[in-house]
């Protein structure tokens, strides 16, 4: 079975090659846009389009995995920032509170014509950061300008507190979640071919 993850993440890369699945990465090409303002809505929105988009790209049959993450708190859903100055506005105003990971998934069926989409949260507590701290995390970790400004793995973990949820969600995909639903579809681990 064709396996592709529409994904260009190392980190979700990686969760599957742990798994030991075969897979091959096509990345999507759509412009990630939503209107939805509900941040589940928004990330598998998301997701749904770059499983579209590679499934358009492709010939033949495959099952396409994809997915999208967003932190949000108190209602705001908080993009990658354009600048250190953001990302540090943003791990300023995350200090001593309990954020949210959003990860959209979806499962696009070439084989059977089907498609599920669904999400997965996980709550991330944050200890108290002072500002020379958050500023020397904004000038010293390489992907600052990722995920919301403080990114895992790296420097952010000195920040962390406790995680509530699966924590391969952090990471831009959840496993379980995914093995879960290809069950539904019908299918078993025997299914998928693995990684030499």
């Amino acid at each position: 079975m064709r396996l592709i993850l529409a994904s260009s993440s190392k980190n979700r890369q990686n969760i599957l090659k742990n798994i030991g699945w075969k897979y091959e990465v096509v990345k999507s090409t759509v412009e990630e846009e939503s209107n939805a303002t509900d941040s589940r809505e928004y990330v598998m929105d998301l997701s749904r389009d770059k499983a579209n988009s590679v499934a358009s790209q492709i010939d033949g049959q495959a099952l396409i995995i994809s997915a999208d993450s967003v932190v949000y708190m108190d209602g705001k859903i908080f993009e990658k920032p354009k600048s250190k100055e953001e990302a540090f506005n943003n791990i300023k105003l995350m200090s001593g509170k309990v954020v949210y990971l959003n990860t959209g998934m979806t499962i696009k069926d070439l084989y059977k014509n089907k498609e599920v989409t669904f999400s997965d949260v996980v709550e991330v507590h944050l200890r108290e950061v002072d500002d020379e701290d958050i500023k020397w995390y904004v000038e010293n970790e390489k992907n600052v300008l990722n995920g919301c400004g403080f990114t895992i793995p790296g420097k952010a973990e000195i920040f962390l507190d406790k995680i509530v949820g699966d924590f391969n969600t952090m990471f831009g995909i959840s496993p379980s979640c995914i093995y879960y639903k290809l069950k539904e579809l019908g299918y078993s681990m025997k299914d998928f071919e693995m990684a030499e």
